[in-house]
C-alpha cells in the first residue's frame, strides 16, 4: 500500500477490498423501492426450499423484502473511499420521504453480508473462520483454508452471485488463479441462461450494524446502583446482559452498543441518569439493522433523591455536545384506520347480559336474530303458579320468525302449571329432551333454533335436592352472524345457597377481529393497541392486547377484550370518520420507574398518581440523534423542561445545521406520560414521523418559544391529551384558579380566557409542516396555531415584534381532528409575552390575543400570502370543528360533521387597523347530525333525540344551536360546498349557515356564498337567531347587522340577493321578502358599511334610521365600552339618506368612514346636535398602516341643505338650527381593490368637531328629510336563480385517502307491513341516480367495482315467479362477473322464497346462507370476487322490524379488487346521470 494511502484503498495487485465486497452486496440487494418496512420475524420463512432451491434463495428473497433493514449509518465509520454520496436534497424533500440521496456502505456492513451469504455454501464454521480475520482497515494475511469452488457450482447459487463471490475470494488470496479459471469456465453456460439481475441499489451513506463489530468488547457490568459508571476514551463495549448503575456517562469517544440476540434474554439497563457527551455514543440497533431483541432503558429515582445534573435535571437520558444517540427498534406500522365499524361488544347491536334472582319465577326466554345476535324479544312466563301463562307462552313463540335463536332458563320453578301441551310444543319447536320431565324447582337451561333440528339445540339440567345449592345448569352454543362474527349465546339456571339464579349472555366468541385499512402483519400477539374515540368524548379511547390469529388476513388483528363504545370504521355521510388504531408496543422501551401514588411536591392536589417520570433531553451541537421504533412509557415530569423527548435550543438539526443525515424521530410510541410528548424548543428542521402520543399531560407535540420553524410533523397520531400544570395554557379550570404563583398581586385568573387551551399539536410558529396527522382527542384543542408577538423564554430577542403573526403558513395537508372539547383546529390567539405587573397582572405566557396576517417574507409591507388549509377532516368536536381568525386563510377540500359549529371564519376584523383581509372555504362538505350516533358513557354528557328521532350523543348541550358554517366579522366567502342533515328539533335549532351569537362586532356585507348545494336533508338553511337560551337578547350590534350576499341564488333561490335579519330596516325596501323561519329578510340592492368613531363622551347609544323607514331605527351600543373612543359599524344601503341620533348630548368628535364603498358611492347623513353648536368639518385620507393623513380639505358652511345634498363635489356642510341636524354628503372618490375596506391611497373620511354650549336641547325630530315612500330596488322574485348543476363540493366524500374514489350507495327495502301502511318507495340509489322498484320481489343492481358503472339490473318476482331460489342462484353464479358490487333490495317478499336456504349469497360476501323472513325485508351490499371487502353488509329483517335500509360509501378501484388499468372503460354499462330516477320492472 502506498504511504499515506487511506485505509481500504487497493493496491495495483487488485481492486479495493470494499469494492470487492460491494460486488457481493450488489448481487444480494435487488433494489425494490416499495419495500420500506421489515418483515415480521414470525413470517421470515414463509416458503420452504424446494428441490431446485437452496437456503440462500430463501434468504435472498428475504433480504430483498427487508431492504429497509439495511439503512443508514449510526455513527463514525470508515466508508469506502470509492463511494461518494450525491448532494443532499432539501430538508422538506428529505423529510417527506421523497427520493433520498445515494448513500455509501461501510466496509463493515459489506463484510457482514459476505459472511451471511457464504454460510450456506461453505458451511457456517468455514465461513466464519474465513471472514473472521479479514480486516477492512489494514492488510491481513489470511490462513490457508481448503475452499472447494466446484462445490459452489453444484449449489443453486445464482451465477452472477457466484462469480462475484469467487472474485472476492480471489482478491482475498483464498483461491488460486488456476482454481478461478476452471470455475469461471464452468460458469459460462450458466451465465448465458441466467435471468437478468435486479438493478443495483443506490449506495447509502450508513454505518454498519453496530453490535457485531469485531472491535467491541463484551460487557457484563452487573448490578450496582451505587456505581457511577463512565465509558470513556478507547472503550467500545457491547452490553450483553442486563445492568444497573447509579449513573452512566458515555464520553470522550466511548461507545456502548446493546447486543442483539433475538433468542437470548432481553437486556435492561437501569440508571438514575444516562449522559452522552463529548463524542460518546449509545447505540441500540441501527437504521440498517433494526434491533431485533427486546431492550429496556429504565430510569429510576424519586423527585427528592440526589442532586440535579446541570442542564438536564434528574431521571434522564441526556445528549450533550458531541453526543451520539442512535436507537432503532423494529419498525412496525405505527397506526392505521379501522376499515369496519367496531360496535360495543363486537356485535352490531352490542353484547347482552341479564341476571336475575328472586322475581323471575317461571320460564324466562330470550329470542335472538341469528344473523346479528340482536335480542329481538324477551318474556317471562310464570308457568309455576298460572296455567294461563302457558297460552301466552305459545302465542309468544308463534310470533317469532322461524330460524330465530331461542334461549330459555328456569327461574325459581316453572313446572307446577306447565301443561303437557306446552311441554310438547317446547319439545318439538326447540328440540328439547328434558322439558317433558321438568320438575319442581329444577334448574334447566336451553339454547336452540326455533324450528331447527335436534342437533341445533344445547340444553342442561340439574336435580333439585332441597339443600339450597344445585349448581348451575348452563347451555351454551356458538353462532355466526352474516358478517362473519362468531358469537356465543349462554343461558343458565340454578340455586346457590337457597337463592335462585338465572340469566343470559350474548358475547363474541374467542376474540374480536378488527379490520384495518393497512397491512398490519408487523403487529404481533401480545402487543398492545389503542383505538381512538369517534365520539365527542376523547375518553372513549380504548386499549386492548392482541391475540394470536392464524385466520386473520394481512389487514386484520384479534383483540382480547370487549369494546365498551362504538368506534366507526367507515365513511359516513361523505366524511371519513374511521377510528385511528395505534400500536403502543415497540421492542425498545424507555421508561420511568414510578411510585404507586403521588408524593411530595408533585402537584398531588391535581394528580393521584406519581408524575415524576423519566425524560430525554437533547442539547445543541450533538453529533447525531435518530430514534425509530422506540416505546416511551411513564416519561416526563410536571417540571418545565422535563419531557419524554425534548430538543432544547438545538438550532438547525437538518442540512442547514450541518447534519448530513437530518435528525428525526420516527415510529415512536409515547404513552402514559406526564408532560407532553415531543417538545421542540429553539430547534428547526426536525422530522417527527409516524409517532403516537397517547394519554399524556399538557400540550403533546409542542413548539415552545415561537421561533421554531421548518419542523415537519408527518403522519403522527395524538389522542387523550389531558391538562397539565406547567403553563397557563396547559391548565384546566381548577388548575388555573389554584396556581397563582406568578400572577401579580391578588389577580384571579379567568380560566376560559387565560388558560384552558391544552392541545395535541401546539404550533407556536406557522412556518412548520403538518401532513397527514390525526389529533384524536384533547381536553381543549386538536391543532392550535398560536402566535407569539415576541419570542419568549430563552429565545427572547431572536425576531422583531409581530414576525410570527406575519409569517406564511407551512404545508398543511390532509390532517384529521376529532373528539376534542373546544375545537378541532384553532387558528388565532397568542400568548402574553410580558411578565406580570401592576399594569397587566396576568401570568407570563397566559393565553392572549393575536391575529394571523401572513405576508411575503413576514413583511407587512409586502403582498399577502394566503394560508391554505388543504384537506381538513373535523368531526365530533364539542364546540368547533375549526375556528380561524385573520387573513388571508383558505380552506379547501375539507369535511365537517357533527360539530357544535362546523367552521367559523372570523376575519382580522379590526378596522381601521385591518386592511381588508378575507377568508374562504370551498370544495368542502358540512354535515349536521350524521349517522354516527355515538355511544353513551366515557364522559359524553348529552344524550337525546336527533332530527331523525333516534337517540344520539350531542355537542355542548341538548339545546345548543348547531351551525355548519358560522359567519363572524368578514369578509368571508364560501363556494362549492355541500350541506347535509341540518334540521331543527323540538330541543334545538340546527342550521346550515348561522352567525356568531351575542356578537357586538361588525359584520361585512361583502360576506358572500356561491355554488352551494343544500341537500334535501337540510331543514333550515339559514338562521339569524332568536332571543332566548344561547342567543340572549339577540340584540347586540353584530346580531342586528348579520348579513351575507347570495351571489348566484344557490342558497335562497334568487341570485344577487343580500340576506339580513328580518328587523334590520337599514336593509329593507318594498321589494324584499321576509323568511320567518330564518328570522331573515332577502333583499336586492347595493350595501356597504358606515364606520363611525365618537369621542367625548364615548358611552352613548347610537340610533340610526334610514329616512324611508325613520320609524324603525336601530339602536347600536358600540364595541369599545370605556375605550378612548366608541365605534359603530352599521350596514347601510347605498345612495340613501340616514338619520343619526344619540341617547344623550352628541359627541364632540365624530369621524365618518365610508367602508367598502366603491368610487362614486354616497350617503346623505343627518346628525342631531344642540341648536347652538358650532362646527369644524374636515375631509382627509388616513393611511392606516403609517398613521399619516393627507389630502386635507376643510368644509364650508353651505347656505342651504339642498346645496349640500345635491352632491356638487364641493366640501360643504349645512346645520339646520331649527331642526338641530347637521347635513353632510359622504362620498368615496378613490377606487377600492379586492376586499380592502378602503382605497390604496387610504381611507377617506369626514371629521366633525362640535363645540356645544350648556343649556341647548339635544333632541331632534324623527326625520329631517322630506317624506318620500321607500323605493323598491328590484323585487326579489325578479331574480329567480337558474338550476345549478355545478353546485356543491366536487368530491363525493372527504377522506384521509384523497386518491381513492367512492360511490354512494343507499338501499331502502319495504316489508309487507310497510306497504300496508302506504309506504311505496323501495329503491336503490347510486350517487344521485335512483332506481325505483314498484313490483314485489327481490331486485339486483350490479356495478363494476373498478369504474362504478352499472352493468346489470334484474328483478325476481317472489309472489308469482317459479323456482325463484334457482333463478337467483343462476344469476349470481353465471351472469354477475368477478369484481362486481352487488346491491340487493326487496319489496314485499312473498311466500315462495321465505323458507329457502339461499346459500348463493355466500358468493357475495355473506358468511352464511340467507333464509328470508316471511313478510320481512332484505337489503345487501355485496361483492363478487376473490376478495371479501370489509364494507359488505347484510340486513335480513323480520316482519315486526323496521324495513331494511342501509347506506354506505364504497371505495372504487382499490388494490384488493385487482383492477386492470383500463377498468374505467366498460362495455354494456349504463350511464348514471345525476338526479335521474330509473324504474325497474
Amino acid at each position: 500500500m502506498p504511504p499515506g494511502a487511506p485505509p481500504g484503498l487497493g493496491t495495483a495487485a487488485g481492486p479495493p477490498r470494499s469494492c470487492a465486497l460491494m460486488l457481493v452486496l450488489v448481487a444480494v440487494l435487488g433494489a425494490r423501492p416499495e419495500a420500506t418496512r421489515s418483515v415480521p420475524k414470525q413470517r421470515r420463512y414463509e416458503h420452504s426450499p424446494g428441490a431446485s432451491s437452496s437456503w440462500w434463495d430463501v434468504e435472498h428473497e428475504e433480504l430483498q423484502r427487508s431492504r429497509s433493514n439495511l439503512p443508514r449509518a449510526v455513527g463514525p465509520h470508515r466508508p469506502s473511499p470509492l463511494l461518494h454520496p450525491n448532494a443532499s436534497t432539501s430538508s422538506l424533500s428529505h423529510n417527506l420521504g421523497r427520493e433520498l440521496q445515494e448513500k455509501q456502505f461501510s466496509c463493515d456492513v459489506l463484510l457482514k453480508l459476505s459472511r451471511y451469504i457464504s454460510a450456506d455454501t461453505f458451511g457456517p464454521g468455514l465461513a466464519w473462520n474465513l471472514f473472521r480475520l479479514y480486516d477492512c482497515d489494514r492488510d491481513t494475511k489470511l490462513p490457508k483454508m481448503s475452499v472447494r469452488p466446484f462445490k459452489m457450482v453444484r449449489h443453486k447459487l445464482r451465477p452472477f452471485l457466484l462469480r462475484r463471490m469467487l472474485r472476492l475470494l480471489g482478491n482475498m488470496g483464498v483461491l488460486t488463479e488456476g482454481q478461478q479459471h476452471k470455475v469461471f469456465a464452468l460458469l459460462k453456460e450458466h451465465m448465458l441462461k441466467a435471468r437478468k439481475m435486479p438493478p443495483k441499489p443506490k449506495a447509502e451513506h450508513s454505518g454498519p450494524c453496530p453490535q457485531p463489530a469485531p472491535h467491541l468488547a463484551p460487557w457484563h457490568p452487573g448490578s450496582d446502583t451505587r456505581r457511577h459508571a463512565v465509558v470513556g476514551r478507547g472503550e467500545a463495549l457491547r452490553l450483553e446482559s442486563s445492568a444497573a448503575f447509579h449513573s452512566l456517562v458515555i464520553r470522550d469517544g466511548g461507545k456502548v452498543v446493546f447486543a442483539d440476540r433475538p433468542h437470548g434474554p432481553p437486556i435492561t439497563l437501569r440508571a438514575r441518569y444516562i449522559l452522552i457527551r463529548d463524542g460518546g455514543e449509545l447505540h441500540v440497533g441501527s437504521e440498517r439493522c433494526p434491533y431485533a431483541s427486546r431492550a429496556t432503558i429504565s430510569l429510576y429515582g424519586r423527585a427528592a433523591d440526589g442532586a440535579a445534573v446541570d442542564g438536564f435535571g434528574q431521571k434522564f437520558l441526556g445528549v450533550g455536545r458531541g453526543g451520539v444517540l442512535e436507537l432503532h427498534g423494529r419498525r412496525p406500522r405505527s397506526w392505521s384506520l379501522l376499515d369496519k365499524t367496531l360496535h360495543p361488544g363486537g356485535l352490531r347491536h352490542g353484547p347482552y347480559s341479564s341476571e336475575r334472582r328472586w322475581g323471575s319465577r317461571g320460564l324466562n326466554l330470550r329470542v335472538l336474530d341469528a344473523g346479528t345476535g340482536r335480542v329481538a324479544a324477551a318474556g317471562r312466563f310464570d308457568t309455576h303458579l298460572r296455567a294461563a301463562e302457558c297460552h301466552r307462552l305459545r302465542d309468544f313463540l308463534a310470533l317469532q320468525p322461524e330460524g330465530s335463536v331461542v334461549a330459555a332458563a328456569v327461574g325459581d320453578s316453572a313446572a307446577r302449571s306447565l301443561t303437557l301441551e306446552t311441554r310438547l310444543l317446547l319439545r318439538d319447536r326447540l328440540s328439547s329432551q328434558h322439558i317433558s320431565r321438568l320438575g319442581y324447582r329444577q334448574p334447566w337451561a336451553l339454547v336452540g333454533i326455533l324450528g331447527g333440528d335436534p342437533l341445533s339445540t344445547v340444553e342442561d339440567k340439574r336435580e333439585y335436592h332441597g339443600n339450597g345449592t344445585t349448581g348451575l345448569a348452563v347451555a351454551q352454543r356458538e353462532f355466526l352472524t352474516y358478517d362473519g362474527t362468531r358469537f356465543t349465546v349462554t343461558a343458565f339456571s340454578g340455586w346457590i345457597k337457597g337463592v335462585p339464579h338465572n340469566g343470559f349472555k350474548v358475547e363474541v366468541s374467542k376474540g374480536i377481529i378488527l379490520h384495518l385499512v393497512d397491512d398490519v402483519r408487523s403487529w404481533l400477539p401480545g402487543d398492545r393497541i389503542v383505538i381512538a374515540s369517534t365520539d365527542y368524548s376523547m375518553h372513549q379511547a380504548e386499549e386492548f392486547n392482541l391475540l394470536s390469529c392464524p385466520e386473520c388476513k394481512s389487514n386484520q388483528v384479534k383483540i382480547d377484550g370487549s369494546p365498551l363504545y362504538l368506534h366507526i370504521g367507515e365513511v359516513i355521510d361523505g366524511i371519513d370518520m374511521r377510528a385511528e388504531v395505534g400500536l403502543l408496543t415497540r421492542n425498545i422501551l424507555i421508561q420511568g420507574e414510578m411510585e404507586d401514588s403521588c408524593y411530595g411536591e408533585n402537584q398531588c392536589q391535581f394528580f393521584s398518581f406519581d408524575t415524576f417520570g423519566g425524560h430525554i433531553k437533547i442539547l445543541a451541537n450533538f453529533s447525531s440523534v435518530h430514534m425509530s421504533g422506540v416505546e416511551l412509557k411513564n416519561m416526563g415530569q410536571q417540571i418545565l423542561g422535563s419531557y419524554p423527548v425534548h430538543f432544547h435550543m438545538a438550532a438547525d438539526v437538518d442540512e442547514r445545521g450541518g447534519y448530513q443525515r437530518p435528525t428525526y424521530l420516527d415510529n415512536l410510541a409515547i404513552h402514559h406520560c406526564f408532560s407532553r410528548c415531543v417538545a421542540i424548543h429553539g430547534t428547526h428542521g426536525l422530522l417527527v414521523k409516524d409517532t403516537i402520543g397517547y394519554d399524556t399531560l399538557g400540550h403533546c407535540f409542542f413548539l415552545e418559544d415561537g421561533t421554531e420553524q421548518r419542523n415537519t410533523f408527518q403522519h403522527n397520531l395524538g389522542l387523550l391529551t389531558r391538562s397539565g400544570t406547567i403553563l397557563p395554557s396547559d391548565r384546566n379550570e381548577a388548575m388555573c384558579l389554584a396556581i397563582r404563583n406568578h400572577v401579580y398581586g391578588n389577580y384571579v385568573p379567568v380560566p376560559s380566557t387565560d388558560c384552558m387551551a391544552v392541545s395535541t399539536f401546539w404550533i407556536a410558529n406557522p412556518n412548520n409542516n403538518l401532513i397527514e396527522n390525526a389529533a384524536a382527542g384533547a381536553q381543549d384543542v386538536g391543532i392550535w396555531y398560536i402566535f407569539h408577538r415576541l419570542p419568549t423564554g430563552q429565545s427572547e430577542g431572536q425576531y422583531p415584534e409581530g414576525q410570527a403573526e406575519h409569517t406564511p403558513l407551512g404545508v398543511f395537508y390532509n390532517n384529521r381532528v376529532h373528539s376534542n372539547f373546544k375545537a378541532g383546529l384553532f387558528i388565532g390567539k397568542g400568548v402574553k409575552t410580558t411578565r406580570a405587573s401592576a399594569e397587566d397582572p396576568r401570568e407570563y405566557l397566559t393565553v392572549d390575543n393575536a391575529r394571523f396576517r401572513p405576508h411575503q417574507d413576514a413583511d407587512p409591507e409586502k403582498p399577502r400570502v394566503p394560508a391554505v388549509i388543504d384537506g381538513l377532516i373535523a368531526f365530533k368536536n364539542n364546540d368547533h370543528g375549526a375556528w380561524a381568525r385573520g387573513g388571508d386563510i383558505i380552506f379547501h377540500n375539507s369535511g365537517f360533521s357533527d360539530n357544535g359549529i362546523g367552521l367559523t371564519l372570523a376575519s382580522d376584523g379590526t378596522f381601521p387597523t385591518d386592511d381588508g383581509s378575507s377568508l374562504e372555504v370551498s370544495r368542502s362538505i358540512f354535515v349536521g347530525e350524521s349517522s354516527n350516533l355515538g355511544s353513551q358513557g366515557g364522559q359524553n354528557s348529552y344524550w337525546g333525540k336527533g332530527a331523525n328521532g333516534e337517540y344520539r350523543t350531542l355537542p355542548r348541550n341538548k339545546t345548543f344551536p348547531i351551525r355548519g358554517f358560522q359567519i363572524y366579522d368578514g369578509p368571508v366567502r364560501m363556494s362549492k360546498c355541500t350541506f347535509k342533515k341540518f334540521t331543527p328539533t323540538a330541543d334545538r335549532y340546527s342550521s346550515a349557515i348561522g352567525f356568531f351569537m351575542k356578537n357586538s362586532w361588525q359584520i361585512s356585507p361583502q360576506n358572500n356564498v356561491s355554488q352551494i348545494l343544500m341537500e334535501k336533508s337540510v331543514g333550515l338553511k339559514v338562521f339569524f337567531g332568536r332571543a332566548g337560551q344561547w342567543f340572549g337578547s339577540n340584540d347586540n350590534d353584530g346580531d342586528k347587522m348579520s348579513v351575507f350576499h347570495d351571489l348566484d341564488g344557490s342558497v335562497t333561490g334568487y341570485s344577487n340577493i343580500f340576506v339580513g335579519r328580518a328587523d334590520n330596516y337599514l336593509l329593507h325596501h318594498p321589494g324584499c321578502v321576509t323568511v320567518p323561519r330564518w328570522n331573515g329578510v332577502m333583499c336586492t340592492g347595493r350595501y356597504a358599511q358606515l364606520y363611525i368613531q365618537a369621542r367625548r363622551p364615548e358611552n352613548l347609544t347610537l340610533s340610526i334610521a334610514r329616512a324611508a323607514y325613520h320609524s324603525h331605527p336601530l339602536q347600536l351600543q358600540g364595541v369599545n365600552r370605556g375605550a378612548p373612543y366608541q365605534q359603530y359599524q352599521p350596514v347601510v344601503m347605498l345612495e340613501q339618506a340616514y338619520i343619526i341620533q344619540w341617547d344623550g348630548r352628541a359627541p364632540e368628535d365624530i369621524i365618518l368612514y365610508p367602508i367598502n364603498f366603491n368610487r362614486g358611492d354616497w350617503l346623505h347623513i343627518a346628525l342631531c346636535y344642540p341648536r347652538n353648536t358650532i362646527f369644524h368639518v374636515v375631509k382627509d385620507i388616513y393611511q392606516r398602516r403609517t398613521g399619516m393623513v393627507h389630502s386635507i380639505k376643510h368644509y364650508l358652511m353651505a347656505p342651504s341643505r339642498n346645496s349640500v345634498l345635491n352632491g356638487t363635489g364641493e366640501q360643504l356642510f349645512y346645520f339646520d338650527r331649527v331642526l338641530g341636524y347637521l347635513f353632510v354628503h359622504l362620498q368615496a372618490h378613490e377606487a377600492r381593490q379586492g376586499h380592502s375596506y378602503c382605497s390604496q391611497q387610504g381611507c377617506e373620511r369626514i371629521k366633525i368637531t362640535a363645540q356645544m354650549y350648556p343649556g341647548g336641547s339635544w333632541s331632534c325630530a324623527p326625520n329631517p328629510f322630506s317624506q318620500r315612500p321607500a323605493v323598491s330596488q328590484h323585487p326579489v322574485f325578479q331574480h329567480q336563480a337558474l338550476p345549478c348543476r355545478a353546485c356543491g363540493a366536487p368530491q363525493l366524500a372527504i377522506t384521509s385517502t384523497p386518491s381513492v374514489k367512492y360511490v354512494r350507495i343507499q338501499i331502502q327495502s319495504l316489508s309487507k307491513a310497510d306497504i300496508q301502511n302506504h309506504l311505496t318507495s323501495a329503491f336503490i340509489k347510486i350517487n344521485d341516480t335512483t332506481f325505483l322498484f314498484n313490483s314485489p320481489g327481490v331486485f339486483f343492481v350490479v356495478l363494476d367495482a373498478c369504474s362504478g358503472a352499472v352493468v346489470s339490473r334484474r328483478h325476481f318476482d317472489t309472489v308469482t315467479g317459479e323456482n325463484v331460489a334457482n333463478s337467483v342462484t343462476d344469476y349470481v353464479q353465471t351472469f354477475i362477473k368477478e369484481r362486481s358490487l352487488v346491491l340487493v333490495c326487496s319489496r314485499d317478499i312473498g311466500d315462495k322464497v321465505w323458507s329457502s336456504d339461499m346459500s348463493v349469497f355466500t358468493r357475495l360476501g355473506s358468511a352464511k346462507p340467507i333464509v328470508f323472513h316471511r313478510e320481512g325485508s332484505f337489503a345487501m351490499l355485496g361483492y363478487k370476487g376473490r376478495a371479501k371487502p370489509s364494507w359488505i353488509k347484510v340486513l335480513n329483517h323480520a316482519r315486526y322490524q323496521k324495513a331494511a335500509s342501509l347506506q354506505h360509501y364504497v371505495p372504487l378501484k382499490t388494490k384488493e379488487y385487482q383492477c386492470s388499468d383500463n377498468a374505467f372503460s366498460q362495455n354494456h354499462s349504463e350511464h348514471i346521470s345525476a338526479g335521474t330516477a330509473a324504474p325497474c320492472d
